[in-house]
């Protein structure tokens, strides 16, 4: 037998598909984000004296010879993979390979693909030994310290016990005060900064990072997953976040963040005193973020603008109102027109964030949504291919409402699982190429991306690098739209 380290982890971030597939792949060309919550967990853990370690192996898709070698060296109890519905068959394709080598080793999955499906996932995959629900950092602490014989004892945890049943110990009680954590462990991620691109042609300058300052949302939207942080919403003081971002600058030499929140501005006063302090005390260092028309103003425009904000983002999913108010609440699209407008007149560049295929879409829902985005003064776009996610509360019925395939590996926004009634695939795969092509074809767009070469030339360097995959797409996608 194996002698194993106890207080020692690997945690892995999945490809999510075969590697040799990786190079071809147009949304790692364009974006690789660090895996923020594995840093985060691992940083914490080692507060609490617990070596943990990274392997990224969405950064790095020829991983898997590292983590043989990792398991064989290090020898560690426990393997933690963090998975999206996507990666998660990759996710259990490492599995089996940790055990094939180490056969006593703990096998622990989170994210919010296992955090919504909960005991599900152990009735299917027997590889699995323990399933966390929620957040990481406190529910696998304990679940390393107390071992496998009193995981009865640890709260957010899925497990078998010594019938073979499986079990939920249930929520935990209270949620992490977020100004407690440690800043995430950036340095075990390998090649960090460099080998992390933000999206291209969203970021002024070079290196650049993300950062999430809340955990959460206080809306409840049909499409949302909120299997991890349920009804919580929870966010980092002002303080927290100046020195969160003076610590990227200092040890790191980030340039650019971009703000993950999915409501950056929902407390006023904290984004007050947060663009204040960068104001009184400069970092050098410009961001971006997402915020809701409702929670946005001319004054804390300016205070953005003024602090170093460089591009706002803003979910508008579609141009038909009447489609919208079916997935979310206090649905106004003539605010949020003025609110896009506003963000333009104080000097910020705007991105809209759009999704086609939605329950109860139609063809003539989608010509609304272009005609509406391409009215607005929007610089750029991301359009997502409806996915109905486990966790979400659109899941639940999702069969009533259209065709389904649930495949998890193509559940990622770049694939139509999903058809509305009334609607076909090729349909809207035609639509979809339409609006993408319409938009980045007209004049103005045109002209804006011809600006990046002096106000994001590190873009347009990569663009032209990668110049022969980025056009191989493009040809790829419109043959799709024609099938």
């Amino acid at each position: 037998m194996t002698r194993l380290n106890p207080k020692n982890i690997l945690l892995v971030h999945p490809l999510g598909y075969q590697k040799e597939a990786a190079g071809r792949d147009i949304s790692r060309l364009a974006n690789i984000v660090p895996p923020l919550g594995l840093a985060s967990i691992v940083s914490y853990l080692g507060r609490e004296g617990i070596n943990a370690d990274i392997i990224d192996c969405y950064a790095r898709p020829d991983s898997d010879y590292l983590i043989r070698d990792y398991l064989l060296t290090e020898k560690p109890s426990f393997i933690g993979l963090s998975c999206t519905t996507s990666s998660f068959l990759d996710g259990i394709r490492i599995a089996a390979l940790a055990r094939s080598l180490l056969s006593d080793i703990k096998i622990v999955f989170g994210g919010p693909h296992v955090s919504a499906l909960k005991d599900r996932i152990l009735e299917k995959f027997t590889v699995i030994d323990f399933v966390v629900v929620g957040e990481g950092e406190q529910t696998l602490t304990e679940l390393i310290e107390k071992g496998n014989e009193e995981a009865h004892s640890v709260q957010g945890l899925v497990y078998r016990d010594a019938n073979g049943e499986i079990c939920f110990t249930g929520y935990r009680s209270k949620a992490i005060d977020l100004d407690t954590l440690p800043f995430p462990a950036y340095e075990k991620l390998a090649g960090y900064p460099d080998v992390y691109k933000l999206l291209i042609f969203n970021y002024p300058k070079a290196p650049n990072s993300s950062c999430i300052s809340s955990r959460g949302c206080p809306y409840s939207c049909s499409y949302c997953d909120r299997s991890v942080f349920r009804r919580s919403f929870r966010y980092n003081s002002a303080e927290y976040m100046y020195e969160h971002l003076r610590y990227l600058k200092k040890h790191f030499g980030i340039c650019h963040v971009i703000f993950y929140d999915d409501q950056f501005t929902f407390n006023r006063q904290r984004i007050e005193d947060f663009t204040r302090m960068l104001l009184d005390r400069p970092l050098g260092m410009t961001f971006n973020c997402v915020v809701r028309a409702e929670h946005i103003d001319l004054e804390l425009l300016r205070l953005l603008k003024a602090s170093g904000c460089w591009m706002i983002s803003l979910g508008i999913e579609t141009g038909d109102e009447d489609l919208l108010a079916q997935h979310r609440r206090n649905v106004n699209l003539n605010l949020l027109a003025e609110k896009i407008r506003l963000i333009k007149k104080v000097g910020i560049r705007t991105k809209g964030l759009l999704m086609i295929g939605l329950p109860g879409e139609t063809e003539d829902s989608i010509k609304k949504t272009m005609k509406y985005v391409f009215s607005l003064p929007i610089d750029d776009i991301n359009l997502a291919k409806f996915t109905p996610f486990p966790g979400s509360p659109v899941y639940e019925n999702i069969h009533k409402l259209g065709e389904f395939n649930e495949d998890w590996e193509k559940m990622d926004c770049m694939h139509f699982q999903f058809i509305p009634k009334g609607m076909t695939r090729v349909q809207l795969e035609e639509l979809f190429q339409l609006f993408y092509k319409t938009h980045f074809l007209r004049p103005k767009v045109l002209w804006n991306y011809t600006t990046m070469l002096w106000h994001s030339p590190d873009s347009w360097l990569r663009f032209i690098l990668n110049i022969a995959d980025f056009l191989s797409f493009a040809k790829s996608n419109k043959r799709l739209g024609c099938t």
